[in-house]
């Protein structure tokens, strides 16, 4: 090929990689908001119209059961313009038998056309086949129904454990997770220093987080504000930035986050009265407020 053959054929190829290099440079990941309702006990119009007031997008529960409760929900939703994410399960006294139940319950949960459902898979007991198996189904009914399906670290699931998850991760290359890592801080009894292969996996695989503060004794610190905690915020705010960096790097443009402080007595409460040391909902939204401020475009 000629020189100038050549020169011709290049700047072409300059160009197309300089447009990539600059698409890397400025990809944003979009993070949207979500605010649990556990513990809620007011109606949802009045839970939504909260919800909505305080600037988060949408909300993640748990499908209700009960008919007119659902429409009350959905109803709510509409009126104030919330998006929803499902919690699912599985029950059952035989892995057989949970199987099923996990199956009907996100099969009815996808139904809803959700922006994604959290499922709370198997048991931290049941095998590795068995648990696999439950993740795989989960795939196939993403699949078919178009929704995502991410799984939740959790204590008692099968991810229970930073290690035995990576173990998951690794022979499952689509299984996504929601990632509440304060979950294994208190199961391994440390901030997982000495873990960062797990850890790392983990985080790089994650689509959905749940943005509650543990330690080595807990899963929920009595309050992210106090100045005794700052070490672990410190180190929770460092694993959730490496999250939001590894769905910039993977071309992955939306993130979504649920601030998830649970109420009494998962929230620590004073001996004798059960009085709660702090108010779920504004620890809750102090949250929400420093990540949305810390993740704004």
């Amino acid at each position: 090929m000629k020189a100038k053959e050549l020169g011709k054929a290049v700047l072409p190829l300059m160009l197309i990689c300089s447009v990539m290099m600059m698409s890397a440079q400025t990809l944003e990941v979009k993070v949207s908001f979500f605010c649990t309702n556990w513990g809620v006990a007011e109606p949802w119009d009045a839970f939504c119209a909260r919800v909505k007031s305080a600037g988060f997008d949408g909300v993640e529960t748990w499908l209700p059961a009960d008919g007119p409760q659902r429409d009350a929900m959905e109803a709510a939703l509409e009126k104030y313009d919330l998006q929803l994410i499902l919690l699912s399960s599985g029950n059952g006294d035989t892995f057989e038998a949970y199987l099923e139940n996990f199956i009907a319950n996100l099969e009815r949960a996808v139904a809803r056309r959700p922006r994604l459902v959290n499922c709370h898979t198997g048991k931290d007991h049941f095998t590795f086949d068995q648990n696999k198996a439950l993740i795989e189904a989960a795939t196939a009914i993403s699949k078919e129904s178009g929704v995502e399906v991410v799984h939740e670290t959790h204590r008692g699931r099968f991810s229970f454990a930073a290690h035995v998850t990576k173990s998951y991760l690794e022979a499952l290359p689509e299984l996504a997770l929601a990632l509440d890592i304060s979950h294994w801080c208190n199961v391994h009894e440390s901030m997982l220093g000495d873990q960062p292969e797990a850890v790392a996996l983990a985080l790089s695989r994650t689509r959905h987080l749940h943005a509650r503060v543990g330690h080595p004794e807990g899963p929920q610190v009595n309050d992210p504000r106090a100045p005794e905690w700052a070490g672990v915020v410190a180190q929770h705010m460092a694993w959730w930035d490496r999250v939001v960096e590894y769905q910039r790097q993977g071309g992955k443009t939306a993130l979504t986050i649920t601030t998830e402080f649970g109420p009494p007595t998962y929230m620590p409460v004073l001996p004798y009265t059960r009085q709660p040391v702090a108010d779920q909902w504004s620890v809750n939204k102090y949250m929400f407020e420093q990540l949305k401020a810390r993740y704004s475009e």
